[in-house]
């Protein structure tokens, strides 16, 4: 049997593959903004949260519930590869129905005839998806190698970014090398699967088997992506592409930071199932306390430090002209408490227990107050408008799975030292907030005032002998020894 890979390894691979799956559009948007402006942005905003809707028609939910099902049958190749096949079978089966609605879509609907190619463009992600299975690699944990190959197609990507896009026309080609930066890995995935599964048919296919837990998780991902993404649907039918290039840069640090919070409970999600597969729930209690713990104290100084550097944070994504944009983003950030949270306790305890019902109950109130908010705010307040609708229903998510799972989380998040955590957070502010003044320029101000804010926030928390700053600390002091020695 495969030795497992180690859980904290898995975390920095995984880290790093969804950061740069967000620091790719980060440099592009860096690059495009100041070509393409909110306009241009904005329809390809506007394009891939439209074609997200028919994505999750294409994946029926496999994605989430191929990662546990790969995780339950990876010691066993032969049924490891019965269900493989089984749930390509299905993804390759919604991909198609998929697009049948995305062409009766383009046909019928007028503002999707404008823009009738880039919508397309962008549909390819769909294609590469399904035949990436990248569901299997997670599943079995493959963290270094998904990272690997994903960040040598973005570097690609980016690469012909520069060569390629020189005029505010050329926002087609923008939206092709995102998805091309985001999928391209995924036909790389497809021809490699050989080592892991055997690629001739086997025979006596079940397919009835997953269709309960799969539509469980589809319904899943269609409430996560109606709030997900409707903010940037709404703003386009209600508001302009403009609002929407406003939006979308008021949310690109969010999602950088997002990524690196939610990064662990994705790489815990096949542990967390083995355990659980296996009967052992000593383990399964102790990385998921273990997880709330490093999202809590992460997460409160990244959104209080980018809500008072917003303006510079906007200006060194983008440019001037995108300075609107910050009132949206800092009624955004308090959103990555909340999303850190809601990915443990539904990605790595609900879902792994079997309770997946609490979690699609969760998004789907979620899904119900972001639109309900949306339609009073978003005509008055634009993307600001936005922001807000997501924040309650972000906030309204965490209420519902936090009752769902009371029982299991309300002593370990009573052992969080919350009260350390705000004060060594207002601590940073007071030390840092003095940056502001300077008019040093964006990047300046955002490298003079980081350093500053956390180093007080971290020396604070080790001060007071911090159980989970602490760990942080000796790992790394572990890992230079070893270097070393």
């Amino acid at each position: 049997m495969e030795k497992k890979p180690s859980i904290k390894k898995n975390f920095i691979m995984n880290a790093i593959l969804t950061m740069s799956s967000v620091i790719f559009p980060f440099i592009s948007f860096r690059y495009v903004s100041g070509i393409l402006g909110p306009g241009g942005t904005g329809k390809v905003s506007f394009a891939a949260s439209v074609i997200s809707y028919f994505w999750i028609i294409a994946c029926l939910g496999v994605p989430t519930y191929g990662i546990r099902a790969v995780a339950k049958a990876r010691d066993d190749r032969e049924k490891l590869t019965r269900t493989v096949h089984e749930l390509f079978f299905i993804s390759m089966i919604m991909t198609i129905i998929a697009y049948i609605l995305l062409f009766i879509a383009l046909a019928v609907v007028p503002k999707f005839q404008q823009e009738r190619t880039l919508f397309l463009i962008i549909s390819l992600e769909m294609i590469l998806y399904t035949i990436g299975m990248d569901w299997l690699y997670k599943g079995l944990e493959k963290y270094t190698y998904i990272t690997i190959q994903s960040i040598l197609c973005k570097i690609v990507a980016i690469l012909l970014m520069f060569l390629l896009i020189r005029e505010q026309n050329d926002y087609r080609i923008y939206g092709f090398l995102t998805i091309f930066a985001a999928g391209a890995s995924h036909i790389l995935y497809f021809i490699n699967a050989h080592r892991y599964i055997d690629m001739k048919w086997v025979g006596n296919y079940d397919l009835k088997q997953h269709m309960k837990p799969v539509f469980i998780f589809f319904a899943m991902s269609c409430a996560t992506t109606i709030y997900t993404h409707l903010d940037s649907v709404m703003l386009g039918f209600l508001a302009s592409d403009t609002d929407v290039g406003y939006y979308g840069a008021a949310t690109k640090i969010k999602a950088i930071m997002v990524s690196v919070v939610t990064s662990l409970g994705h790489v815990l999600l096949p542990r967390a199932s083995y355990y659980i597969q296996n009967n052992d729930m000593v383990q399964f209690r102790r990385i998921s306390e273990k997880a709330l713990n490093f999202v809590s104290i992460i997460s409160v100084p990244i959104f209080t430090y980018f809500i008072l550097y917003a303006s510079s944070s906007i200006l060194f994504v983008s440019t001037a002209e995108y300075l609107p944009a910050v009132p949206a983003m800092q009624w955004i950030m308090p959103t990555l408490l909340f999303i850190g949270l809601t990915n443990i306790l539904g990605i790595q305890m609900l879902v792994p227990l079997g309770r997946e019902k609490a979690v699609l109950y969760s998004e789907i109130a979620g899904a119900i107050v972001d639109m309900a908010i949306n339609w009073l705010l978003i005509p008055k307040y634009r993307a600001a408008g936005a922001a807000i609708g997501t924040l309650i229903a972000e906030a309204v998510v965490l209420l519902v799975q936090y009752i769902a799972l009371r029982g299991e989380v309300s002593h370990i998040l009573k052992r969080i030292h919350w009260l350390l955590i705000f004060i060594a957070t207002a601590a940073a502010c007071g030390a840092s907030f003095w940056v502001m003044n300077l008019h040093m320029g964006p990047f300046m101000t955002l490298l003079v005032s980081a350093m500053i804010f956390f180093s007080v926030y971290a020396a604070i928390l080790l001060i007071f002998r911090e159980k989970m700053a602490w760990e942080i600390v000796n790992t790394v002091f572990r890992k230079l020894k070893r270097r070393h020695a």
